[in-house]
């Protein structure tokens, strides 16, 4: 007889983390994502400004899964989970196929949001992939030639203008590492302009920093951010931008800031994959478009059917790494209990580690359960937890020198950026996606 067939979607925290926790389970497991790799994303920021690869946090998922004999990885995208005849379907770059399954795992993410300007993007790039961070690598270094090569004064403050939305952990951590280039990295490199003349600009139309950390943390951080470098602008609305700038309003009016580079990191949405999985199961989706389900994660009515991470809605859990992780090891934990023919575990109850997010060098904020801590303190604990949560010892070792390179001393090892990189975004919102061709479509998100 043929065995439990499991197939998880999505490579990330989740999905990963499902996978790993079916090791030696009487099943047939089978990971699909969209890529070859799993992504760390916390530290994406990272490859951005140059200080990691892309390989140190985007380990091969066969690779990573290599020792499993009940699991295989197969790339492609799905684009609709077919509930009636228990199949996926998926389309990768010039094909298509399905899958079955017993029981389905849906750990497809999250995607950026621009709150329904999705023509944002092309000057604003986000902060949710490998190609993300590669585009910013080359925009934020490209920015320092340019200027370098003008000589009208405005045309140089605009090159030298970065303009960061959302003042969550990821803005926060894009802004300190900006500064970092700036005041220190780049220092004494060029003769016609000065790095440290940067303009770091930190904009959200909330009215604080960090606001999920409370205020004592909030406070600290934006005076920290303030010390380096950074212009933090609150109660600051972004209402348009394009290839030179960004219009935003504030209590005081509407005015305009001259940039050239634009980094977005306000706003995640479910994937397209989230609606069409509760249309096709008879379920409902929030605001936000994640999936209501169940208290043990199963979709309403599919019991055989697993929503986790950020695409699961539940008791209003943050869409963070530990919520993956965490509801990807219960899925698994119920699918081998299924199996074995035990009775249904307890519903999912999320275990709060706290929360960490990096400022600059030597400091960092660190929220874990009552304990607060900032500074040096808590960049020893950002530095631990993410070492320990880095996938592969080889990784690890790695990134431990980068960060030395980096922090320690001024460099940065990976300043490589290329034009394609830069320009690739733009090639695709004018010919498409050449994964979805084939089929008609532009991207993912084409009905």
């Amino acid at each position: 007889m043929d065995r439990h067939k499991v197939v998880v979607v999505g490579g990330g925290f989740g999905g990963l983390f499902a996978a790993k926790a079916l090791d030696r389970a009487p099943v047939d497991v089978t990971v699909i994502n969209g890529t070859a790799h799993h992504l760390f994303q916390p530290l994406l920021y990272q490859v951005a400004t140059g200080i990691l690869s892309e390989g140190e946090i985007a380990p091969p998922l066969r690779e990573v899964l290599r020792r499993q004999r009940n699991t295989r990885v197969l790339m492609g995208y799905v684009t609709e989970v077919d509930v009636a005849n228990q199949q996926v379907k998926v389309v990768a770059p010039g094909t298509s196929y399905t899958v079955d399954y017993d029981s389905l795992i849906v750990a497809a993410g999250a995607a950026q949001s621009y709150f329904g300007n999705d023509q944002y993007a092309v000057y604003a790039p986000g902060m949710k992939s490998i190609d993300d961070a590669l585009e910013l690598r080359g925009r934020i270094f490209g920015a320092y030639e340019l200027a370098e090569l003008e000589t009208d004064p405005q045309a140089i403050e605009r090159w030298l203008t970065f303009v960061i939305v959302g003042a969550g952990p990821t803005g926060v951590e894009m802004a300190g590492q900006i500064a970092e280039l700036a005041h220190r990295t780049l220092r004494g490199e060029f003769r016609h302009i000065d790095p440290r003349k940067s303009k770091i600009i930190l904009v959200d139309a909330i009215g604080a920093v960090l606001q999920t950390f409370g205020d004592h943390l909030s406070s600290r951080a934006q005076r920290r951010l303030e010390k380096i470098g950074v212009d933090v602008q609150l109660n600051t609305k972004v209402v348009g931008v394009d290839q030179t700038g960004i219009e935003v309003e504030t209590p005081e009016g509407r005015r305009r800031i001259e940039s050239m580079t634009k980094i977005w990191a306000a706003g995640v949405s479910a994937p397209a994959l989230s609606r069409q999985l509760a249309e096709a199961a008879g379920g409902a989706t929030d605001r936000a478009g994640r999936i209501l389900v169940n208290p043990d994660c199963t979709v309403a009515g599919h019991p055989e059917i697993f929503a986790i991470g950020d695409m699961m809605s539940l008791n209003k859990l943050p869409g963070v790494a530990q919520v993956a992780i965490q509801s990807g090891k219960y899925a698994a934990r119920q699918i081998i209990r299924r199996v074995k023919g035990q009775p249904p575990g307890k519903p999912f109850h999320y275990r709060d580690k706290g929360s960490l997010a990096t400022i600059s060098r030597f400091s960092a904020v660190a929220s874990v359960g009552h304990l607060r801590f900032s500074g040096y303190i808590g960049w020893v604990l950002w530095l631990v937890v993410h070492l320990i949560y880095l996938v592969g010892f080889k990784n690890r070792l790695i990134t431990l020198v980068h960060w030395a390179i980096s922090f320690v001393g001024r460099k940065r090892s990976e300043r490589v950026s290329s034009i394609q990189q830069v320009f690739a975004r733009r090639a695709m919102a004018e010919y498409g996606n050449p994964v979805y061709a084939r089929f008609g479509k532009s991207s993912e998100h084409d009905d």
